[in-house]
């Protein structure tokens, strides 16, 4: 298993705090909109360092960090 980013795509207000903070690129904002007209980020486990970057910018609370064990 890798890293891992949870991600509430309905608590998504697109502010993109996510991505223009994460350190290695691993998010990025996506192409499939939530209910409340919004397109949440999509995930690159490939270059997550599982830093938590990502969940402590969310204003909205939408993002939980899985670290590999």
């Amino acid at each position: 298993s890798m890293n891992q980013v949870i991600i509430d795509v309905e608590r998504c207000k697109e502010c993109g705090y996510c991505v223009n903070f994460c350190p290695s690129q691993a998010l990025a904002i996506g192409s499939v909109i939530n209910k409340r007209g919004y397109y949440p980020p999509v995930f690159d486990g490939a270059k997550c360092i599982a830093c938590g970057v990502c969940a402590r910018v969310c204003p909205d609370a939408a993002i939980e960090v899985m670290k590999e064990n």
